[in-house]
């Protein structure tokens, strides 16, 4: 029995992990210790945001490139949570 991740992984059982990476260095890293441990697997990516989330922030990115966006200093934007 192998232990990777917390998970008791019995000979030729699948499992699945996920994994939140903030670098694609990361991802090398997790390819490296599974083949280190001979470890057959695969690799999906998979982006779990919710598509009208992802369309309002691309809007709001393109708003602000095009100048459309406000400036505010700290002070006011902790004024506006109050």
């Amino acid at each position: 029995m192998i232990i990777i991740f917390g998970l008791n992984i019995e000979a030729m059982q699948t499992i699945n992990i996920i994994a939140h990476t903030d670098d694609p260095l990361q991802i090398k890293a997790i390819n490296a210790v599974l083949k280190a441990f001979k470890i057959k697997f695969s690799i999906s990516k998979t982006n779990d945001l919710d598509p009208e989330f992802v369309a309002m922030i691309k809007k709001g990115q393109k708003e602000i490139k095009d100048g459309k966006g406000i400036k505010i200093t700290l002070d006011e934007l902790e004024n506006l949570c109050k």
